[in-house]
């Protein structure tokens, strides 16, 4: 005989997600190494936490009272492309002016964001050896400029 659920014993439900407005999206190239594709998402990442003020979430605290620095207040979508949807995937992020961060193969010869700049800075924009882009903007944009793009896994 089975019994009827009670407040103890039925199954709870998460609260449903949020579903946010805007999408943040991260995508890099499919050739990298994975020790690349890492250093690559979180550069990208730490451009993007600046592309508005309300990207970011809360300051976290554990059960202990440890507090932790905030995080991105909504998922980060991971998308791998090959270097022709790179340059494409820019270009429509360019057309859309929405808030974008770059990565460069000349950027892993440099070790300081002053040698960044300076690489991304003496080439053109048609001739950016890309390995990686994020954006940030309205979450219909932002899925129009990652039309086609594969998630990365």
């Amino acid at each position: 005989m089975t019994t009827a659920p009670t407040a103890t014993t039925a199954p709870r439900t998460a609260p449903a997600a949020p579903r946010f407005d805007t999408k943040i999206a991260v995508i890099v190239r499919d050739d990298l190494a994975d020790w690349q594709k890492l250093n690559v998402t979180a550069f990208l990442a730490s451009g993007i936490a600046h592309a508005s003020d309300d990207v970011m979430g809360k300051r976290y605290e554990d059960a202990s009272g440890n507090d932790y620095l905030p995080l991105f207040r909504e998922p980060v979508w991971c998308f791998t492309a090959g270097a022709r949807s790179l340059a494409r995937t820019h270009a429509r992020a360019l057309s859309r002016a929405v808030p974008t961060a770059l990565y460069t193969a000349d950027m892993f010869t440099t070790g300081n964001d002053d040698d960044n700049r300076a690489a991304v800075r003496a080439v053109t924009t048609d001739h950016l050896d890309l390995v990686g882009l994020a954006v940030y903007g309205p979450r219909g944009i932002i899925d129009k400029i990652t039309k086609g793009l594969k998630l990365h896994g």
